[in-house]
């Protein structure tokens, strides 16, 4: 008996899966692609469809390093001379590419080092004015404290003065 519900069972179950996926099928159907903004839509839809579900962000790309394929000393050096075989000018232009290349990493990172250069001599520049700004204000606070402290010292009587002139000012 117990046999014969459980094949009920997996029968009822297996009809309610196909029953499922028709409608996924049929939903499928109704997305049509007509541009970049309907298909940025349906990617942010299936993200939403599992919120639980971690995404995963590339990384971007990082630049290619020429300086780990080109040799730093070229014992061949060859010129695209009349006496050179057929051979050689494939070797002497893949060999100048790579010089090409090199030259141009180089270039950019000094480029690059120099703007980073710049970047901190401006940003150590805005600390000082800060700093200095900062300082400028707490001197005329201190001062403008300090004198309101003289004042109400002053206007005191003599009695007064040992027990209220100790709680502002010091």
């Amino acid at each position: 008996m117990s046999l014969i519900k459980n094949l009920i069972k997996e029968t009822d179950t297996f009809s309610s899966k196909l029953q499922i996926n028709k409608e996924l099928e049929n939903e499928k159907v109704g997305h049509v692609v007509k541009s970049a903004l309907d298909l940025q839509r349906l990617k942010i839809e299936k993200l939403m469809q599992n919120p639980n579900k971690p995404v995963v962000i590339p990384e971007q790309r990082k630049e290619k390093d020429f300086m780990q394929s080109v040799p730093t000393f070229v014992r061949n050096v060859m010129g695209s001379s009349a006496g050179a075989g057929s051979g050689e000018f494939h070797v002497y232009r893949h060999l100048r590419r790579k010089e090409y290349a090199r030259q141009k990493m180089i270039q950019a990172k000094s480029v690059k080092e120099q703007l980073d250069e710049e970047y901190q001599r401006k940003l150590q520049e805005n600390r000082k004015e800060a700093e200095e700004k900062t300082a400028k204000k707490r001197a005329k606070r201190l001062k403008k404290n300090s004198k309101k402290c003289r004042l109400q010292k002053s206007q005191l009587p003599k009695d007064d003065r040992a027990v209220n002139g100790s709680e502002d000012c010091q």
